[in-house]
């Protein structure tokens, strides 16, 4: 079983990478595009927030700085696409090499400490509660903001043109959409947000370090398709909410995993334990499906 600080800790960073899963929605699902640059824009919102939060600016401040970085190098992957019509994906790659470089030039180091600097959650800890339940309290509002931001963004008329493009472009153009802006646009909202979930897990871990995205494509993509195996994602709302289901579920999975001593698994098989659960979370749908079409068949019909 996991002691209070474990699952406290499952949850809290499952909400943060509940934002990087909003993220991927957007890229992935909304506008069918394949994009690999968060693995540097997750790092580069905890470089951007670190740097500023150790120059003096306000934790906030600092965090929106992240977001606007992390929207600036969606916007780079985007232009490379639509501009010089390199594929998305090898764009996405290519931004993502560059932002190793560029997250070392902010930070001058491999990584920075933030534990003795005042962050977004240092207010938060005055609050009666535990020492570990205020990141999750905090955590829980962002998610919560960012998820209803989101969600009336979609209903808006940029929305609907920018789920028009993803769904089938050549008839968005066709109806007079600009659909290499709604890319730029899409793509650039998505690794703000991937870019947000950086700096507040920078802050909550104490440290930024240039590798830290180091696989964060792989997490972002198993909450999104395990929160989407739990939450039917038959509309906007409950596709985003699959999106933190899945996180949560993710983590807790890795927690449970890792503190399960009959398994005999440690820190190092973190690699595993992720392929081993995303493949089951892709499988596992489909699995179900077949199952319940099995049933159906077999199943004795009205009046034979």
């Amino acid at each position: 079983m996991l002691s209070n600080i474990a699952l406290y800790g499952a949850i809290e960073t499952g909400l943060i990478y509940g934002l990087v899963a909003f993220g991927i929605y957007l890229s992935f699902r909304v506008l069918d595009f394949p994009d690999l640059t968060v693995d540097g824009s997750f790092p580069l919102g905890a470089a951007v927030a670190a740097v500023l939060i150790i120059e003096g600016w306000n934790p906030w401040l600092a965090t929106g700085c992240a977001v606007m970085a992390g929207m600036a190098a969606g916007a780079v992957t985007a232009l490379l696409n639509v501009k010089l019509n390199i594929l998305n994906l090898l764009a996405s790659i290519l931004t993502m090499i560059a932002l190793y470089s560029v997250n070392l030039r902010i930070m001058g180091r491999p990584n920075v400490a933030l534990l003795t600097e005042e962050t977004v959650l240092t207010p938060w800890y005055d609050l009666d509660l535990a020492y570990h339940q205020v990141p999750v309290l905090l955590f829980v509002i962002v998610v919560f903001v960012a998820l209803i931001l989101l969600w009336r963004f979609m209903k808006s008329e940029t929305g609907l043109a920018m789920r028009a493009t993803g769904a089938n472009a050549r008839m968005a153009r066709a109806q007079g959409i600009a659909t290499g802006a709604m890319i730029v646009l899409g793509v650039a909202v998505s690794n703000g947000l991937v870019g947000l979930a950086g700096a507040l897990f920078a802050q909550s871990q104490g440290a930024a370090d240039v590798t830290m995205g180091v696989g964060v494509i792989v997490i972002g993509l198993a909450s999104l398709i395990g929160g989407e195996a739990v939450v039917t994602p038959s509309t906007v709302v409950r596709a985003l909410i699959a999106c933190v289901v899945g996180a949560i579920i993710y983590r807790l999975a890795i927690a449970f995993a890792l503190n399960a001593d009959f398994l005999g698994l440690q820190a190092q098989d973190l690699n595993l334990i992720t392929a081993v659960l995303v493949t089951l979370a892709i499988v596992l749908p489909g699995v179900r499906s077949s199952i319940a079409a099995k049933l159906s068949r077999n199943s004795p019909r009205k009046g034979a």
